[in-house]
């Protein structure tokens, strides 16, 4: 397991291992910006009606259906003073150096919401293919199922970042400003059908 994923962030990933070091959580908490008290800090909670933690994406919100969108999700109110929410979504069991960023969004009010399946969110960033969408799980055929970890991050202030920004933007914007965060973790696995595509991923993106 690596070294950037401490045993408080680990216990609350599904089946954690190396990969899992390099989510945005993991490098957060390696640089003592995000500790175990911000973990579900005020009550603040990430679910879905469309799985469970740990549990496996329907194909509807993959690349294995046509019309695939993305899943819905609900959070309690995170604590007072949050300005923002911020939700990043990413793979850590996708090849190369970096996760695999399938969503990045913001401009959500600091306090509960939900965004509906299919639903546009107010601002979204580049994901690993530089476009600004959900990225549909498409992980290699034949591959063990891969983790799709939902990290919420509520903030102590308003972004001002446009969209299209990349992830690393986003990040950068984020740090030394979470205030609480949520985990959320959906596995998959490809039944038939193409592998990643590396060539594509956005370069500005780690």
């Amino acid at each position: 397991m690596s070294d950037r994923l401490p045993h408080w962030l680990a216990a609350a990933l599904h089946q954690p291992g190396a990969g899992h070091g390099r989510l945005v959580a993991a490098r957060l908490a390696a640089d003592g910006l995000v500790t175990e008290g911000m973990l579900g800090k005020g009550g603040l909670r990430l679910t879905s009606a469309a799985f469970a933690d740990g549990e496996a994406l329907d194909p509807s919100f993959t690349a294995d259906e046509e019309d695939s969108v993305a899943p819905p999700l609900e959070w309690t109110a995170p604590p007072s003073g949050s300005h923002e929410v911020v939700l990043i979504v990413e793979d850590p069991h996708a090849p190369g150096d970096k996760p695999f960023c399938h969503w990045a969004v913001w401009g959500m009010p600091g306090q509960k919401g939900k965004l509906l399946e299919g639903e546009a969110p107010p601002r979204v960033g580049k994901n690993a293919f530089g476009n600004s969408e959900w990225l549909l799980p498409d992980p290699p055929t034949g591959a063990a199922p891969h983790d799709y970890v939902f990290q919420l991050f509520a903030l102590d202030l308003p972004l001002v970042l446009m969209p299209g920004a990349s992830r690393e933007e986003l990040v950068e914007a984020i740090r030394g400003h979470v205030t609480s965060m949520a985990l959320l973790t959906g596995t998959y696995a490809r039944a038939e059908g193409g592998d990643y595509d590396l060539e594509d991923e956005d370069e500005d993106d780690e």
